[in-house]
């Protein structure tokens, strides 16, 4: 039999064979001895005595090592009771091989000692058995079949027994054999009683509690224990290597303990400051809200001196004009003055030389001087009075007409009133008709320049068109993405396209951005000095992070109940999805994409409304627009097959949008007939609200979506055309001006929009005023549409109201 030291001329591990020489004593189980005992009440000879381990394959320890290794704690060989002298051969040979063992003397019941030693074991045997089944730790071992202990190797697969050979002999004694048989040795019996216990201890356990993990380790604590007293050899290594373990497992459950005070004390601080940013998000809120307020009171002051500066250039610009008609009338009376002088002056000349004259004349005829100059005293005397009683007549009597005259005047005048009684009777009439035919007026022409538009847009088709195919050579994907960019597109949306796609190849090429600065005048998200790097997204990540903005801002507006700043949200977005530092990056890299992308509505949307061009409002207007005909249109399918009839579809479409024009309707009809199976007539209007990777959406919904805008400023051009003769607009002229367009109009969303015309609520709103193309853009900018049908008036004839 082989040992675990190669004893008997067994194959070692390394291939060599050790000398033949004796195996040492090994120990034995007390079970050996039951054994012995059941096989010494057969009959036998006695010399021959066959060992009870059955059949030993090479590479296995020695017959006693393996005994107490195999078996539970305390049954080993009993120390004292066997000793190397006592301990016979015996030799058992099966099928021609032979496999040589040594038993101990304990176990063959032969020799003078053997009597007076039985009983001792056999009293040992029973104590320890008492031992066991006390602590129940580990199964008993049972016999196999045929009476011998079971064993079963290490590594099965690769024992073989050798045969044919003599036990413990030399090398060069061994007779060769070329047949070696492969024996299939089955799992021991007390491996598998250990593997039953430790499966049972397992599911017995409960393992939701918190310390599932140490008490599904006690059962495997146990079977290791079982081990190292069953392995006498290995009992110190292996106490040892358990000892280790245990050590090391109290050491880190003493780091655990030791850790949890700071677990405790980290989630405090984490809530702690969780609580402080909080405070101070809220504090720096109620700062921005009154600085929002502060802003809007200094507006508001800037447009009133606004307002106050054009009202004192206004009177600068009258009073210049009247200086310059006083300074024009007084050089007229400077020159007329200079010319009476100049009169007076020839006047007094000619005076003077008649007077000379005279006095020649009378020194000729000698008449008396005196006399003459008594006579001329009382000429003028007598002019002076008479023109006195003249000019006091001419006051008196400057309005006395005569009777007959005033009479005639009279009767005129009463003939003219009577006329002109008449005539304003007539007048009243005709500017009544007037004003009728002024509105009739004022529809035809819109017609005129809907048909004009129209026209032109067929003379601009029908005039020599560029080749656009060319355009294929220079885009990315050739000529098949560039018939899907030029579907259905103008001369002016395809210039729009291909600067696109020109500017977005830039883009990619483009390395890093300048800043814009730091100054007010910049906005929040582009506030950065120096070079920016430019992050290189494609169309399809930018549009995936504007909608998750859009996700993100209308879960904290709900939140809030308030509407928050898209340009402060977007940046603050950035920061926290990306960090401080590469959320400039970010924005500046997104917000290029987005000014290029103007055919991307998703893209433009958001470039308009970030900059302020568009309300925000005007895009949930057109979203709610669109989830409204949806709606209507789930509702119509009681199938809920996803698909409608053209009939059925006309008639949603109808209903969810009552104000809408035939002409409008049937351009929704066709635009839908892209997803029309002309086999069974059904319409797949799921589809038509689809996107694709790129945020572009089907025809019928950008149809849907230029309607809104076309629908909402003709609806301002009304408004227009009531406020036309106004130069400043406030809340009572805005509000009657919409009751005249809109009479259907009512009083939650007139308000709403004259706030929206008025940017802030007042509480005197009356006394407010704004230039009429102000509050015209901001209306523009909002989310502006009819309430009512178009008001007509009767006898007119037009399309239907929108």
């Amino acid at each position: 039999m082989a040992c675990e030291r190669g004893h008997n001329g067994v194959a070692l591990p390394d291939g060599k064979r050790s000398p033949r020489r004796a195996c040492p004593p090994a120990s034995r189980s007390p079970r050996d001895y039951m054994s012995r005992k059941a096989l010494r009440s057969k009959p036998r000879p006695a010399r021959r005595r066959a060992c009870t381990l059955g059949n030993v394959s090479p590479l296995r320890p020695a017959p006693g090592a393996e005994r107490s290794a195999s078996l539970p704690a305390g049954l080993g060989c009993l120390p004292g009771r066997c000793h190397p002298a006592r301990r016979q051969p015996s030799s058992e040979w099966s099928g021609g091989g032979r496999t040589q063992v040594t038993a101990p003397a304990c176990l063959e019941g032969a020799g003078p000692e053997s009597p007076s030693e039985t009983p001792d074991c056999q009293t040992r045997i029973n104590s320890l058995k008492c031992v066991l089944s006390k602590k129940q730790k580990t199964p008993s071992l049972q016999l196999s079949a045929r009476g011998h202990w079971s064993t079963w190797p290490a590594f099965v697969a690769g024992q073989t027994v050798l045969k044919n050979h003599k036990p413990c002999c030399a090398p060069e004694e061994r007779q060769p054999s070329n047949k070696q048989a492969l024996l299939a040795l089955p799992k021991p019996r007390y491996l598998e009683q250990l593997e039953s216990y430790l499966r049972k201890e397992l599911q017995s356990l409960d393992l939701t509690k918190e310390n599932s993990q140490e008490l599904k380790l006690q059962p495997y604590r146990e079977i290791f224990d079982f081990f190292i007293d069953s392995f006498k050899t290995y009992k110190p290594l292996l106490a040892a290597i358990k000892s280790e373990y245990e050590a090391t497992l109290a050491h880190q459950q003493k780091t655990i303990r030791a850790l949890e005070p700071l677990k405790a004390m980290v989630a405090t601080v984490s809530e702690e400051c969780t609580r402080q940013i909080l405070a101070l998000q809220e504090k720096e809120r109620d700062e921005l809200n009154m600085l929002k307020q502060e802003k809007k009171h200094l507006l508001k002051f800037i447009d009133n001196m606004k307002e106050e500066n054009n009202s004192l250039q206004t009177q600068v610009k009258h009073l210049r004009e009247s200086v310059t008609e006083e300074y024009a009338r007084y050089l007229n009376e400077h020159a007329a003055r200079k010319l009476l002088l100049a009169k007076l002056s020839d006047l007094h000349n000619e005076q003077l030389e008649m007077t000379q004259q005279a006095q020649r004349r009378e020194n000729t005829k000698g008449e008396d001087t005196v006399k003459l100059s008594l006579a001329l005293k009382v000429a003028r005397q007598d002019l002076t009075k008479a023109q006195e009683k003249l000019n006091l007549m001419i006051a008196y009597y400057a309005d006395v007409v005569p009777r007959r005259d005033f009479e005639s005047l009279e009767k005129k005048n009463s003939d003219l009133l009577q006329e002109i009684k008449t005539l304003q009777k007539d007048f009243d009439h005709l500017h009544q008709e007037y004003e009728t035919l002024l509105d009739i007026q004022r529809e035809t022409a819109e017609e005129r320049d809907k048909f004009c538009a129209e026209l032109q847009r067929v003379q601009h088709n029908c005039t020599p068109r560029p080749n656009w195919a060319r355009c294929s050579e220079v885009i990315p994907g050739g000529a098949d993405r560039w018939d899907w960019l030029a579907e259905g597109k103008t001369s002016d949306q395809l210039v729009d396209v291909l600067l696109e796609e020109i500017g977005t190849r830039v883009l990619k090429e483009r390395n890093a951005f300048h800043g814009k600065g730091k100054s007010d005048k910049v906005p929040v998200y582009l506030r950065h000095e120096g070079k920016v790097k430019n992050k290189k997204p494609t169309k399809k990540d930018v549009v995936n992070i504007l909608k998750d903005i859009w996700k993100e801002k209308i879960a904290l507006d709900q939140q809030t109940e308030k509407r928050s700043s898209l340009p402060e949200f977007f940046l603050s977005y950035l920061q926290k999805k990306y960090g401080n530092a590469a959320a400039m990056e970010w924005s500046y890299s997104l917000y290029e994409n987005m000014r290029l992308c103007r055919s991307n509505h998703v893209l433009s949307s958001f470039y308009d409304i970030l900059t302020g061009k568009v309300g925000e409002e005007q895009f949930h207007g057109q979203n709610q627009v669109i989830s409204d005909l949806q709606k209507k249109l789930a509702a119509c399918d009681s199938s809920d097959s996803g698909s409608l009839t053209s009939e059925q579809f006309s008639t949603a479409v109808r209903e969810a949008f009552p104000l809408k024009r035939k002409e409008s309707v049937q351009e929704l009809l066709d635009a839908s007939r892209s997803k029309l199976d002309s086999t069974e007539d059904l319409i797949d209007y799921m589809s038509l609200f689809k996107e694709d990777e790129e945020g572009n959406p089907d025809p019928f919904v950008a149809k849907l979506r230029s309607q809104y805008v076309r629908e909402k400023q003709e609806y301002l051009r009304q408004l227009k055309n009531k406020l036309r003769d106004l130069t400043e607009v406030n809340v009572d002229d805005l509000k009657t001006a919409f009751q005249a367009i809109n009479p259907n109009i009512d009083d939650q969303t007139l308000d709403t929009y004259v706030g929206l015309a008025f940017q802030v609520q007042r509480e005197g709103p009356a006394q407010e005023v704004v230039p009429v193309e102000t509050a015209l853009e901001r209306l523009l900018a909002g989310d502006v549409r009819r309430v009512g049908p178009l008001h007509r008036e009767e006898g007119t004839t037009g399309v239907e109201g929108e």
